[in-house]
């Protein structure tokens, strides 16, 4: 079947509409960081990315630093924030501007972190949720370490708490991420090593109101000084 003329004159007049700018692709970090900022209302930072090199020798970051002491591992530019509630459309051309970056959720605002060893981190994990006990979200990396999300603060009283609960004399490999520091999020990828999972993953109730250190931080001691002794 052949094209009449008015057939022809359509299409030349469709060929002269300006094209509109296709959508920026989706992708699983972007819906992550839309969710991040939008859902549970924090946050989230740009950071680098390490790239493998030679064969024993530590991966190479990102940001060209051959001495980086945190591959992969640290914001891309610590003021390059897109901050909790930003709107979808602003949050996807934000992200869009750092392609290939991870997602990083600095402490101190929305919530600290304290940071145990992986199997510690587990095991309390495990016992808190047997005792009842509030758990926040928990993320857990490809590095061994594990962070427990807990109410702004947690870092600077930690060294007091530790004292309260009858820990400050024994040697925890435990510590406290407050404002300055920053947690990589899953799905993204941890200093070359792998992504960064969640083993108690965020909800409405404990992104807005993470609990309490001091509720969870007896347990956690117990089970570095049980990971230390085994």
């Amino acid at each position: 079947m052949g094209f009449t003329i008015g057939g022809m004159r359509d299409i030349r007049e469709l060929r002269r509409i300006p094209r509109l700018p296709k959508r920026p692709a989706r992708t699983p970090d972007l819906d992550a960081v839309a969710e991040y900022t939008g859902l549970w209302g924090w946050d989230v930072v740009p950071g680098t990315r390490a790239r493998p090199s030679a064969e024993g020798q530590p991966p190479e970051c990102s940001c060209g630093d051959p001495g980086c002491p945190s591959p992969g591992a640290h914001p891309l530019d610590p003021g390059a924030v897109i901050r909790a509630g930003t709107p979808l459309e602003a949050v996807t051309r934000a992200w869009h501007r750092t392609p290939g970056a991870s997602i990083l959720l600095p402490t101190g605002r929305a919530f600290d972190a304290i940071e145990v060893p992986s199997a510690a981190g587990r095991r309390a994990v495990l016992r808190l949720e047997r005792m009842g006990l509030p758990l926040g979200p928990v993320a857990a990396g490809p590095h061994g370490r594990t962070w427990f999300l807990v109410a702004p603060g947690a870092a600077a009283a930690l060294p007091d708490l530790l004292y309260r609960t009858g820990w400050d004399d024994t040697a925890l490999d435990l510590r406290g991420l407050g404002p300055g520091g920053h947690i990589t999020a899953p799905p993204s990828d941890h200093g070359g090593l792998g992504p960064v999972g969640w083993l108690s993953p965020p909800s409405l109730e404990t992104a807005a109101d993470p609990p309490q250190a001091r509720l969870l931080l007896g347990t956690l001691a117990y089970c570095c000084r049980a990971r230390a002794e085994s």
